[in-house]
C-alpha cells in the first residue's frame, strides 16, 4: 500500500505521522473534494480541533470561501505545481478574526489529486525583518562612529588643551567657563567612545557559557543599585547546556535590560517585579551573517517587568540609534544590545504586555560532547 492509498484509507505510516507532526508549521492534506485528509499537530493548534475532528470536514468549513487559500489551492492544480502567496490574512469561522500568514501550496507529483497546504503564521517572520533592520542600523552607526572618531576626537582635545592653558590667566568667572569648555568636550569625547563600539566587527572569543550563571551575576548586581522598590524573581529551565557566547557582553546584554526594567518600575513610582526566565522554545532557524549555514534559536531568555511599559509606536523601532524612553536618554543602550545580541547569531524583540515589557531575546545552542569542555559557570539553578 503506498502513501496515497494510506490517506485514501484513513491510515497513516508511523515515520510519515512523525515527521509531519514535527514540523511547526500547520500543514494539511487535502484531496479534490477539499476534504482535509491529513492535519498535523501544528494544524491542530491553529484550527484549535483535533485531528479526527479536522478530518471529518472540508476546507470551506474552517476557512470562508472568499479566502486566498482557495485560490492557492486552484492554481497549484493546475499548474501541478508549487504556489506561494505572501501576507494573507486569513480568517477562521471558528477562530474569528484574522490572522497574517504566509501560504504555500503544493500538488503530490506523483498523487495530483492531493495537495498539501502549509501555513507559515507571519509573526516570527516580522520579528526577522526587524532584527535585520536593527543590524542595518547598527552598520550605519558603525559608519558614522567611525568617521566622528576621526573627525571629531582629534578636534576636542585640542579645545580641551587650549581651555586649560587659558584657565590659570583668568579670573573666577572666565575661569569656570574654561572649566565648563573642559567638561563639555570630556562629555562629547564620552559619546563618541561609546559610539565607537559600534565600529567593532572583531570576531567575539566565545566559549561555552552557562546562561544561568550569566543571570546570577546580572541580577546580584541589578539588586545593588535598585531601590527597594524593586524585587528580582527567576524561573530557570535548569535542564539547558551551555551557550556559545561572550560571558562578559553577554552579562552587558542582561544587565541593560535588568537595569531599564528597574528605571521603568521606579519611573512608575510603584514597587515592581523583573522576572528573567530561560526556556527551550524549538523550530527557530535563522541564517547566521556572514554564513550560509543555518542554525537553530531554541535558546530563549526573557526580561519581564511591571513597569509602564514601551509604547507601541516606539516599539518596532526601540532598538534603532538614538531612540529611547527615558528622560535625557542617549537611545544608545538597546542599539547595542542589539549588536551583541547579533554578533552571537540570535534575535532580540521587545513585546509589550497588559503591564510592563518583556525583551526576548533568542540564541543559538551548544550541542554536543564540545558543549560540556571549558564550561564557564557553575551555577545549577
Amino acid at each position: 500500500m503506498n502513501a496515497a492509498d494510506h490517506l485514501t484509507a484513513g491510515e497513516e505510516l508511523p515515520m510519515a505521522r512523525a515527521v509531519v507532526d514535527a514540523l511547526p508549521n500547520p500543514l494539511i492534506v487535502l484531496d479534490e473534494d477539499e476534504r482535509i485528509r491529513l492535519a498535523n499537530v501544528a494544524a491542530e493548534d491553529y484550527f484549535q480541533a483535533s485531528s479526527n475532528v479536522l478530518l471529518r470536514h472540508r476546507l470551506p468549513d474552517l476557512v470562508p470561501f472568499s479566502s486566498p487559500v482557495f485560490a492557492a489551492v486552484l492554481q497549484a492544480r493546475a499548474m501541478s505545481g508549487v504556489v506561494n502567496e505572501y501576507s494573507v490574512a486569513v480568517g477562521t469561522p471558528r477562530l474569528g478574526g484574522e490572522r497574517l500568514v504566509d501560504i504555500q501550496a503544493a500538488v503530490m507529483t506523483e498523487h495530483p489529486r492531493f495537495v498539501i497546504v502549509m501555513l507559515l503564521e507571519r509573526s516570527m517572520a516580522l520579528k526577522i525583518d526587524r532584527q535585520l533592520t536593527s543590524r542595518g542600523a547598527a552598520r550605519s552607526v558603525s559608519g558614522m562612529a567611525t568617521m566622528l572618531a576621526h573627525e571629531i576626537k582629534n578636534p576636542l582635545a585640542g579645545i580641551r588643551g587650549a581651555a586649560q592653558l587659558l584657565e590659570p590667566a583668568l579670573g573666577s568667572e572666565d575661569r569656570a567657563l574654561a572649566r565648563l569648555i573642559c567638561d563639555e568636550t570630556d562629555r562629547i569625547r564620552d559619546l563618541v567612545d561609546q559610539m565607537e563600539v559600534f565600529s567593532d566587527e572583531r570576531p567575539l572569543e566565545k566559549k561555552p557559557v552557562n546562561i544561568h550563571a550569566v543571570l546570577e551575576r546580572v541580577k546580584q548586581l541589578t539588586l545593588a543599585s535598585a531601590g527597594q522598590a524593586v524585587t528580582v524573581r527567576e524561573d530557570y529551565d535548569p535542564s539547558l547546556p551551555p551557550v556559545l557566547g561572550n560571558k562578559d557582553q553577554l552579562v552587558q546584554v542582561f544587565l541593560n535590560l535588568a537595569k531599564n526594567a528597574a528605571e521603568a518600575i521606579e519611573q512608575g513610582g510603584e514597587a515592581g517585579e523583573i522576572h528573567i526566565t530561560t526556556a527551550f522554545r524549538p523550530g527557530i532557524r535563522l541564517t547566521v551573517p556572514g554564513s550560509s549555514e543555518r542554525i537553530t534559536l531554541p535558546f530563549e531568555v526573557c526580561v519581564h517587568d511591571t513597569g509602564p511599559g514601551v509604547p507601541e509606536e516606539l516599539r518596532p523601532n526601540i532598538f534603532d540609534p538614538f531612540v529611547t524612553t527615558k528622560p535625557g536618554g542617549k537611545g544608545l543602550g538597546l542599539a547595542l544590545v542589539a549588536k551583541i545580541v547579533r554578533d552571537h547569531g540570535g534575535i532580540i524583540e521587545c513585546v509589550g504586555r497588559e503591564r510592563g515589557t518583556t525583551f526576548r531575546v533568542l540564541l543559538p545552542m551548544m550541542r554536543g560532547a564540545s558543549a560540556t569542555r571549558d564550561f564557564e559557570g557553575d551555577i545549577n539553578p
